[in-house]
């Protein structure tokens, strides 16, 4: 599986690591209620088709990505940038 990284370009999954759900919300922090945290730790959807991963470029730019993969097929149709460097990013595609 190829992911084409925005910092990096095209690499292969080898280099990333899977960060897990990305859909998932996580409660407040000061959240009491035991059912919201146990939905967050162990609830969990069997999607299939499109769905959103976070992917870690461990072995390059060390960005974090969000990733719309295809479970059944795999797929990549979107990957975005994540984190404060995404704005960065952005901003300096509005200038070309």
């Amino acid at each position: 599986m190829i992911i084409h990284c925005p910092a990096c370009g095209p690499r292969s999954h080898h280099e990333f690591t899977y960060g897990g759900d990305a859909t998932i919300i996580r409660p407040a922090p000061d959240e009491t209620d035991i059912a919201k945290w146990q939905a967050f730790v162990y609830d969990r959807a069997n999607p299939r088709g499109d769905h959103k991963e976070l992917w870690h470029h461990a072995f390059g730019c060390r960005h974090w990505l969000k990733v719309t993969r295809n479970v059944s097929t795999h797929d990549i149709s979107a990957v975005e940038l994540l984190g404060p460097h995404a704005k960065n990013a952005h901003a300096g595609e509005a200038g070309k």
